[in-house]
């Protein structure tokens, strides 16, 4: 008899069950699913996402009203110097690299794409500070491109949830594109976001009371819940 393949076995239709009746779990409580970085523009969400990295929402959203002030465009954003734009995002952390990754890929945008963001992934790679989950922010929430954007919190849950084996944010950014219709990536991505720091919080996360990790929680998950 032939074997089940590995990618048939991962996919099996219990785990697509799962993940259906998460994703109702999840629309029930999340009709409404608002991009948390304010912005006005792909350019000022591109910023904004790369100012995220290693840092709240919140945070953000404190800091980029003075960068806008200053430069809310490519154009403006060149005629300041590294260091002021430094001083203005330190609190978002890391500020040396994402002033230049800031000022940087302002002048790209600037000399290779008419000073605007490009609706293209490899464009959008090559720019510095922008990794795939940066990119894949800007593509589904700026530009409503089908993408899934995973960073370490939907990693988390997804692991939690056994929606993947969580060994690396690509494996996982794979196994839930095959088990979620592809017409749900961009709002699930939020929705998942949403229902982790209200729900499922990486710290003081008790199982047995949260609506999803208590139906669908791996056993690993309940072995060091606090009392």
């Amino acid at each position: 008899m032939a074997k089940t393949s590995p990618v048939k076995k991962r996919y099996a239709p219990a785990l697509r069950q799962k993940a259906a009746a998460i994703a109702e779990i999840l629309e029930r409580l999340y009709p409404e699913t608002p991009i948390p970085l304010e912005h006005q523009g792909n350019y000022m969400l591109l910023v904004a996402v790369l100012l995220s990295a290693q840092c709240t929402d919140v945070r953000v959203n404190q800091v980029t009203p003075i960068l806008f002030g200053r430069a809310d465009n490519p154009h403006d954003m060149v005629k300041l110097d590294v260091t002021e734009i430094e001083q203005i995002v330190r609190p978002c952390g890391l500020s040396p690299q994402k002033s230049k990754a800031i000022f940087g890929l302002s002048q790209i945008l600037m000399e290779k794409h008419g000073g605007k963001v490009p609706q293209d992934w490899a464009a959008l790679e090559a720019l510095p500070g922008v990794g795939h989950k940066t990119a894949s922010v800007v593509m589904s929430q700026g530009f409503g491109v089908p993408a899934f954007p995973v960073d370490t919190h939907i990693h988390r849950l997804a692991w939690r949830w056994g929606l993947s084996d969580g060994k690396n944010v690509v494996n996982t950014e794979r196994d839930l594109k095959a088990l979620f219709p592809k017409k749900s990536w961009n709002r699930l991505h939020l929705q998942i976001i949403f229902y982790g720091r209200e729900h499922c919080p990486a710290r003081g996360h008790y199982p047995h009371k949260c609506l999803i990790c208590s139906q669908f929680g791996r056993k690993e998950i309940f072995e060091n819940e606090k009392s």
